[in-house]
């Protein structure tokens, strides 16, 4: 008999529909995830982040079980608390009668509802990402963690997607025993698989853009908002002078404008709008190293790096990202820099430029560290959990 596991999250990401995907053909367990974000069923929807319509462009519902619960907010939304309201959730779980709850995100009504509804009748396991970096000292610190402690003391277990996550949930009330080490994963595969075509076409688009064959290209790929911090490849290229060393910024939202006025006087910085997830695989190969050099507040992780290391390539990933501490290997495969200045990314940068066998290993060490970072490790995990937990057999 299957251990049925109910999942309740706001709506489908494109980093977590692979998972659930998977997850619904271990032997083991019966899954069903709830969306309480019924408005985000399907289509395009706004990104303030890229400041334009999205609708990804790889399947978010195919291959497991799934239903979008009604969500009867006024303002409905993940912007705030209130724009998640469910009120039949609790009984719909109930009535599938499920063996466990694993819940994404606390922060909406009917998430931290369920939360308390559950605790207690059944197991309840909680996914966030969440860390201490961008704590400050001071009186809203000390009663934000009493408050967090009180909302943690709702969760029996916590699948943590790293080290900084994982000093989070000790830091709020959580012991060894109740962690679960499910790593912020990307599809690993479908980055590394197909390596001569993805590389032919991005020679081609290199091409097209003027770079040439033996120039240096250093690529950002992501949101142009302040969070992510785009402003620096202008400041790395004031930095890095030479002709043959080129600069491409992918994406766009609400900093486009202002960055390419202040890239308009030096044509080795190139802009190429957001692309979507198919063509993600091309995009980093068009880059000699990656950057990603986000200043935050609330750079939790940074699944742009698990992509670019699955990809081959170097990063320089700034101590402001969640998965710097995790993914980086300071002169290995890449360099933890800092984004308020940019003299240790140059420095690291010109080693790259300077020595092409460097780059080249660089980009082999991202490869092997980023197996350890995979869906397979992730239900490797949870499958070992719910056996040794839950008695459960094959």
């Amino acid at each position: 008999m299957k251990y049925r596991l109910a999942i309740v999250s706001t709506h489908p990401i494109q980093y977590n529909a692979p998972w659930f995907k998977l997850l619904a053909q271990e032997p083991l367990i019966e899954l069903k995830v709830f969306y309480t974000w019924s408005q985000a069923g399907g289509g395009e929807k706004f990104d303030a982040g890229f400041n334009k319509m999205i609708e990804w462009d790889i399947p978010l519902l195919d291959g497991y079980h799934y239903e979008f619960v009604e969500n009867t907010a006024k303002d409905p939304g993940i912007h705030h608390f209130n724009g998640i309201d469910n009120p039949d959730l609790n009984e719909k779980i109930t009535n599938w009668q499920t063996n466990a709850l694993l819940i994404f995100g606390w922060s909406f009504k009917s998430h931290l509802s369920c939360m308390r509804y559950f605790k207690n009748k059944i197991p309840v396991i909680f996914r966030g990402d969440s860390n201490l970096m961008d704590e400050r000292p001071g009186i809203k610190r000390a009663i934000r963690r009493i408050f967090l402690k009180w909302v943690y003391k709702h969760v029996d277990f916590a699948f943590y997607a790293g080290t900084q996550n994982k000093r989070y949930f000790e830091k709020h009330g959580l012991d060894e025993s109740q962690l679960v080490f499910v790593p912020h994963a990307i599809d690993n595969d479908r980055f590394m698989n197909g390596e001569k075509d993805h590389q032919s076409e991005a020679k081609r688009w290199r091409h097209s853009l003027g770079v040439q064959e033996n120039d240096f290209l250093i690529l950002f790929a992501g949101k142009l908002e302040e969070k992510k911090n785009p402003d620096y490849m202008l400041d790395l290229a004031a930095a890095i002078p030479e002709k043959h060393v080129k600069f491409l910024i992918v994406g766009n939202g609400p900093l486009e404008e202002e960055l390419k006025a202040r890239a308009s006087h030096d044509n080795r910085i190139l802009f190429v709008d957001f692309q979507n997830q198919k063509l993600m695989p091309v995009v980093y190969r068009l880059g000699d190293a990656f950057i990603l050099p986000s200043k935050g507040p609330g750079e939790s992780w940074g699944l742009a790096v698990n992509e670019a290391m699955s990809c081959g390539r170097p990063v320089i990933v700034s101590q402001r990202a969640g998965c710097a501490i995790d993914l980086v290997e300071s002169g290995k495969n890449g360099f933890i820099m800092d984004p308020e200045n940019t003299n240790g990314a140059v420095e690291y940068l010109y080693s790259l430029v300077k020595d092409h066998n460097k780059t080249r290993a660089a980009g082999c060490e991202s490869i092997k560290l980023i197996e350890a970072f995979s869906y397979g490790k992730g239900l490797e995990n949870i499958s070992e959990f719910f056996q040794s937990r839950f008695e459960i057999q094959n």
